[in-house]
C-alpha cells in the first residue's frame, strides 16, 4: 500500500520559526583559554525518537525506544507516559510499564527510575557527568493493556512517543502486529487531539504500521492506533476501581454486612429500650388509678408513697431541673421552713420577692437536698449566714450550692430504691461512649474513604455512635419500686389537673376541716402543681379558701404587700414561680 502523507502546515510553520543551529565559532584571542564553546548553552531536544513496538500475545507489547538527544550541560533525561485514564466515574483504564532498561552505545546516561503519579508514569534517565551534545539512549520495556476487543477486530491505540519537557525534531513509530494489519491511525498534539500525524501507512505485506511525526512541541503526544483481526492477540484491556467519593462510599460485601449489622444493632437497641420504658408504661397502665385520689389520710396531706416535689421532676424526667427547685422552694415554704414576701412594686420600682428564713419548731424532716438548698438560699456570698434574701440577689455561691443540690436530687432517688444507679451518670457514660464511637467513626470514615472502597464501614459506626448518643438519654432504669411510684405520681397528677376536692373528700364521716385547716391543707399541693405546671388552678382553690377565711389577708407561709389581699394570690403565686425559675437558670446552677 502507498504511504499516505499528511504534511502539517501549523508544523512547518513552527519549523520555519525555529532558528537554526549556527556553527560554533571558533575562539577569539580575547576568550580566556578553556572557556566552554558557545553550543553548550544550546536549549536541550530530542533530535529523534524511534519507536519499535511489536505486540505479543495477551497484548504485552515489548518496546525498544531509540532517543537521539542535543544536551546542554544536564546529566539527564525525563520521558513521562500516559498510563491511566479515566474511563468512568468508577474505573480506571491501566498500561502497565514494566522492565525499563536503559542503555546507550555513546556515552549517555543510563541509571533508569520509574515514578507514577496520577496518569502519569514518569521514566527519569540519568547519567554520572554534565552532557554536552548528542548522545543516544536506547529504552527497552514492556507495556500491558494496549489491545481491546472491538467485535471483530483487536484496536491497538497507544501515545507512543511524547510528555516530553523539550521539543521533538522528529518521532518515528513502527508497530509489528505480528498478524495483518486492518488499517492504521495516528494522531499528533496535545493529548486527546484528532488532529492526524504527519504520516502513517504500513508495509507492503501489511504486518507493520509505520507513523511519523515532525516537529512535536514540549508536552505533545504521538498516539498511534492499528486494527488487528479478532484474536490476533488475545488481550485484554486492564481496569482498575478508581478511588473517588462514588467508589469509597460503594456498597459491597463488606459494606452491606456492616450496613446489616447497624440495621440489627439500631433494632437491638430499640427493642433494650422498649424492655426498660415498656415496663413503666405497663405499670402505669396497672397502678396509675392507686394514685388519682385526694392524697388525705384524716385531715393530714399525705402524697402518694411520701413522694416530695422535688423527687417527682427526678422520677418522671430522670433530670433535676430548675422546676423541681422552684417546687422545693414552695414547699418549703408551707411546710414552715421559709416565708415568702412580697414587696412593694411601688415602693421598689420593680417586682421582687424575700425569702425569710423561720425557726421551725416542728420536728426537722428535712432530706438532703432539701438542707442543701436551704444553706445555699441563706448563705451569703462570703460564706456568712443570712435570715433573708431576695430573689433578685440570688448568684454568687448559690450556683455553686445548686450543682451539688442538683447532685443530692439524682443520690436522693437511689437511695429511695426508686432507680439502680444515678440517672444522671447512666446518661453521661452512654452519651460520652456513644461520642467517642462517632469520633472513631469519623477518623475512621475518612482513612478508609482514601485507602479504600469501605467507607460506609465508617459511616456505619458513625451513625451507630450517634445512637448510641440519643439512646443513651433514655437509658436510665427504674427498678419495680420506682416503676409503682411513678404510675401513683402520674395517677396524682391526674387529680391534681382536674382541680378540684368535693367537701370531705378523705376525711371520716362527721368530720369537716375549718377554714385555717382548708388553707393549709390546699397550700401543701401547691408545690405539686408547680412540678405539673397547674399552678394557676390550685392557685384559685387556695385563694378561695382563703377568702371563706375570716380577716385572712395573708397565708401563713406567703405574704404579699401594705394593699395585697388573697383575691391577688393566683397571680402572685403564677408570678412568683416564673421569676424563680428564672433567677435558677440565670445563676447558671442547673
Amino acid at each position: 500500500m502507498l504511504g499516505r502523507l499528511r504534511p502539517m502546515v501549523a508544523s512547518l510553520a513552527i519549523a520555519a520559526l525555529l532558528p537554526p543551529l549556527a556553527a560554533t565559532p571558533a575562539a577569539s584571542a580575547d576568550e580566556p583559554a578553556g572557556a566552554p564553546p558557545a553550543s553548550a548553552a544550546a536549549p536541550e531536544r530530542v533530535i529523534k525518537d524511534e519507536v519499535a513496538l511489536r505486540v505479543g500475545t495477551g497484548s504485552v507489547a515489548r518496546i525498544r525506544e531509540t532517543i537521539t538527544y542535543e544536551f546542554g550541560g544536564g546529566r539527564s533525561l525525563e520521558r513521562t507516559f500516559v498510563t491511566r485514564r479515566h474511563e468512568s466515574v468508577t474505573h480506571d483504564r491501566v498500561f502497565r510499564i514494566g522492565g525499563v532498561r536503559a542503555s546507550s552505545p555513546d556515552g549517555g546516561p543510563t541509571r533508569v527510575a520509574v515514578s507514577e503519579t496520577g496518569t502519569r508514569t514518569l521514566v527519569k534517565v540519568t547519567g554520572d557527568a554534565p552532557l554536552t551534545g548528542r548522545r543516544t539512549v536506547v529504552l527497552d520495556y514492556e507495556v500491558r493493556g494496549l489491545v481491546t476487543p472491538m467485535g471483530s477486530v483487536e484496536e491497538l491505540r497507544w501515545t507512543a512517543v511524547g510528555g516530553w519537557k523539550v521539543p521533538v525534531n522528529e518521532a518515528r513509530v513502527t508497530v509489528d502486529g505480528g498478524a495483518m494489519i486492518r488499517n492504521v491511525n495516528c494522531f499528533a498534539g496535545p493529548l486527546g487531539s484528532a488532529i492526524g500525524c504527519t504520516q502513517f501507512y504500513t508495509n507492503h505485506t501489511h504486518t507493520q504500521g509505520i507513523f511519523s511525526q515532525q516537529q512535536m512541541l514540549t508536552g505533545e503526544y504521538l498516539t498511534v492506533v492499528v486494527g488487528l483481526p479478532g484474536g490476533a492477540t488475545g488481550g485484554t484491556p486492564i481496569y482498575e476501581r478508581r478511588r473517588t467519593v462514588a467508589t469509597a462510599f460503594s456498597v459491597n460485601g463488606v459494606t452491606g454486612a456492616a450496613l446489616l449489622g447497624l440495621l440489627a444493632l439500631l433494632a437491638g437497641g430499640i427493642g433494650g429500650l422498649y424492655l426498660l420504658r415498656g415496663r413503666d408504661a405497663r405499670v402505669v397502665v396497672r397502678k396509675a388509678a392507686e394514685g388519682d385520689h385526694a392524697p388525705v389520710a384524716g385531715a393530714e396531706f399525705e402524697p402518694p408513697d411520701g413522694v416530695r416535689p422535688g423527687q417527682i421532676g427526678t422520677l418522671v424526667d430522670e433530670r433535676a431541673d430548675v422546676i423541681d427547685v422552684t417546687a422545693t422552694i414552695v414547699d418549703l415554704a408551707v411546710r414552715g421552713y421559709l416565708l415568702i414576701e412580697e414587696e412593694d412594686r411601688a415602693t421598689t420600682g420593680r417586682l421582687d420577692w424575700a425569702l425569710r428564713k423561720l425557726d421551725r419548731q416542728a420536728p426537722d424532716d428535712l432530706l438532703k437536698y432539701e438542707r442543701l438548698l436551704l444553706e445555699a438560699l441563706f448563705t451569703g456570698p462570703g460564706g456568712e449566714p443570712r435570715e433573708s434574701v431576695k430573689l433578685s440577689e440570688l448568684g454568687g455561691t448559690f450556683a455553686t450550692q445548686l450543682a451539688r443540690v442538683r447532685s443530692a436530687m439524682y443520690d436522693d432517688v437511689v437511695e429511695q430504691g426508686w432507680f439502680a444507679r444515678r440517672p444522671d451518670t447512666v446518661r453521661s457514660r452512654w452519651t460520652i461512649a456513644g461520642m467517642v464511637l462517632t469520633g472513631l467513626g469519623v477518623a475512621g470514615t475518612i482513612a478508609l474513604a482514601l485507602t479504600t472502597d469501605l467507607a460506609l464501614v465508617g459511616l456505619a459506626v458513625i451513625i451507630a455512635g450517634a445512637a448510641l448518643a440519643y439512646g443513651g438519654q433514655y437509658m436510665p432504669a427504674k427498678t419495680a419500686r420506682g416503676s409503682t411510684v411513678l404510675a401513683h405520681t402520674i395517677g396524682f397528677r391526674a387529680f391534681l389537673e382536674r382541680g378540684e376536692i368535693p367537701d370531705g373528700a378523705g376525711l371520716p364521716d362527721g368530720h369537716a376541716l375549718g377554714a385555717r385547716q382548708r388553707i393549709a391543707l390546699f397550700s401543701r399541693f401547691l408545690p405539686y402543681a408547680v412540678v405539673f405546671d397547674v399552678v394557676p388552678k390550685w392557685a384559685e382553690t387556695v385563694e378561695d379558701a382563703g377568702e371563706r377565711a375570716e380577716g385572712a389577708d395573708n397565708l401563713y407561709w406567703y405574704e404579699g404587700p401594705a394593699e395585697w389581699d388573697l383575691s391577688k394570690f393566683a397571680e402572685s403565686m403564677r408570678t412568683f414561680t416564673l421569676a424563680t425559675s428564672g433567677s435558677i437558670s440565670q445563676s447558671r446552677g442547673l
